[in-house]
């Protein structure tokens, strides 16, 4: 049977304020994830309109690929001293789906 890609959605709860320390922040970590096996795809998406809250969509081969990174590179980055500044997000909500129907642009 053919396997489904997973998809990650992290829903931040940003004050207004930390906006601009939350983008700022992925910003500066872009490619840490983009090597990590069975890495699909990844966006930070900001709310327009009716929510304060960002997400933060990945989409991996399998929930094994998820988890490996989850507890390699992923807990080593979220690990630090007194010095690490403190979350732009005040809150976090991780969203788990598997991809059942996928489309693209038509060539």
């Amino acid at each position: 049977m053919y396997s489904m890609s997973v998809v990650k959605i992290n829903v931040l709860t940003v004050p207004a304020e930390q906006r601009e320390v939350l983008e700022k922040r992925f910003a500066s970590r872009a490619g840490s994830v983009e090597g990590s096996d069975g890495f699909e795809w990844f966006e930070l998406l900001r709310p327009v309109e009716g929510t304060d809250s960002y997400l933060v969509y990945t989409r991996w081969r399998s929930e094994e690929d998820f988890q490996a990174w989850m507890s390699g590179p992923m807990q080593a980055a979220h690990q630090g001293g007194a010095d690490r500044p403190k979350p732009a997000a005040s809150g976090s909500t991780l969203w788990s789906f598997e991809v059942v129907q996928s489309a693209g642009p038509r060539a």
